[in-house]
């Protein structure tokens, strides 16, 4: 979304402390490489889904500095006037790769790298963050209830219980692109093409006298996408008969056909399964069931398990807020930089927590794919300049325990760092939204089913290239002697 506020301000004040500081020891121009990367997959899942680039990149794209903004930061008293000015004057210089949105990613590899002038790639750290983490993070969320729906359609209800508008705007995109058919966010459709769904709420039914008459005056108006709610006061008692007569005396005298009946509460599997013979023994078995209330994907599974009679489900705020691990945690490090001869140096930061310590170097992600049947084998993040020879057989070992190795033979292999922007001028065109989310479907489909499951999923491989691991390992024995 392209927000009417200026955006560039939106950062840790410690990137400005640090930029100030890097003109003052001569680093403003000095050339650095940083890497995008997290640690750990939500809710325990075995992938994420990638999510956030195009916002990146209008980000990116606008990012300038205002009058208000330069005597704001004036007004700190702590930074110096040449820093000021050059902010006045700001222009992006930096090369970004990034993967795709919609692409499954995992712990350890970079999703996003920024080479270009110290000041500018540590500035532009915050915003990526928070783009990729949030983003990412509903994608991923929304990903995992679609595929326990098992087929059936799911919308994304939550925008009322969203962390903010901008919460409910962008959550919705990523929420599609992790496969939901639609949102009930109207901004949403209007300004992403996320579908716009809905027909009524409790309100309705009740601002009428009976709840006959609020059924018979929505059919009236609505008659080709006609879908009651029928748990205002007793779902088996009153609503489901009434919507019944209703469907009889309003639609099919106007050849129309009932859309389905929305249950928002109470047993809903219990209810669903009395619901739909009532529906097909009054002649309605086309006549679809919507779930709503507080569902994710444990809720949906189980429900289904139980013989649950839903074809449709509606997800509000444990979706929207990823409400069982609210929080993506993607990283931002600092992996090279340059010397005075435009040699590339790694850096790597080293901890007691082992999940910590960094991979060093201007890096690469290879995907390998079967040649049988396109399932995705294994990642290889290997330097930059490597390539994976795809016509003979390639060992993969793990990092951490390297004496578990596997061959992998008949594959084809794919880089998915790509560039986004050269020289600070953007190359790359986001896909349309419906794309991205079939793309999303196509490149989850081809995991291995192990890696989808929602407990204790199998580690999907990825493995360091043998160029790459002897160098952060060669690192990792300098800095301890």
């Amino acid at each position: 979304m392209k927000s009417e506020i200026n955006l560039t301000m939106l950062t840790d004040f410690y990137e400005f402390t640090m930029m100030n500081g890097f003109f003052s020891e001569g680093y403003r121009d000095k050339i650095v490489y940083f890497d995008m990367f997290f640690r750990k997959i939500p809710d325990n899942g075995g992938f994420a889904v990638m999510a956030g680039v195009e916002q990146m990149i209008e980000y990116i794209s606008e990012i300038s500095f205002t009058d208000d903004d330069i005597e704001f930061l004036r007004g700190k008293g702590m930074f110096k006037e040449e820093f000021l000015e050059y902010l006045r004057s700001f222009k992006f210089e930096c090369d970004v790769w990034a993967i795709p949105e919609g692409t499954p990613i995992f712990p350890g590899e970079p999703i996003v790298t920024v080479r270009g002038p110290a000041v500018q790639a540590q500035f532009v750290e915050t915003m990526i963050l928070l783009t990729i983490n949030h983003q990412s993070l509903i994608a991923t969320k929304a990903n995992r209830i679609v595929r326990a729906a098992g087929g059936r359609a799911v919308m994304e209800f939550g925008s009322r219980r969203a962390q903010g508008y901008s919460g409910a705007l962008i959550g919705a995109r990523a929420a599609y692109i992790g496969g939901v058919d639609g949102t009930a966010c109207a901004l949403s459709d209007k300004l992403y093409g996320v579908p716009a769904l809905g027909t009524m709420a409790h309100s309705w039914v009740q601002m009428f006298d009976t709840e006959y008459d609020a059924f018979y005056a929505y059919a009236k108006n609505y008659p080709t996408s006609c879908t009651l709610l029928v748990d205002t006061y007793n779902v088996l008692k009153s609503g489901i008969p009434n919507a019944i007569r209703v469907f009889d005396e309003v639609l099919k005298p106007m050849g129309a056909r009932p859309k389905g009946v929305r249950i928002d509460s109470g047993d809903i599997t219990y209810l669903s399964k009395k619901c739909r013979k009532m529906l097909d023994d009054a002649g309605y078995p086309d006549c679809n069931i919507v779930a709503s209330n507080s569902l994710d994907e444990y809720i949906i599974r189980d429900m289904l398990l139980q013989g649950a009679k839903i074809d449709s489900f509606g997800v509000g705020e444990r979706l929207i807020t990823s409400k069982s691990e609210p929080v993506f945690g993607g990283v931002y490090k600092l992996v090279a930089a340059e010397d005075s001869d435009g040699n590339i140096v790694p850096k790597i930061k080293i901890s007691e927590n082992v999940a910590k310590i960094t991979t060093p170097g201007f890096k690469q992600v290879h995907r390998l794919y079967s040649k049988k049947d396109s399932s995705a084998l294994a990642d290889v993040i290997t330097m930059h300049d490597e390539s994976i020879d795809d016509t003979k057989p390639y060992t993969i070992f793990d990092p951490e325990h390297t004496w578990k190795k596997k061959t992998v033979t008949d594959f084809y292999s794919r880089e998915l760092l790509k560039p986004i922007f050269v020289k600070g001028k953007c190359v790359y065109e986001s896909p349309d939204i419906h794309v991205l989310r079939e793309y999303c479907k196509m490149e989850i489909d081809g995991l291995w089913d192990e890696v989808k499951r929602f407990e204790n999923p199998h580690t999907y491989y990825v493995d360091l290239s043998e160029k790459l691991w002897t160098l952060k390992n060669k690192m990792l024995e300098e800095y301890q002697n």
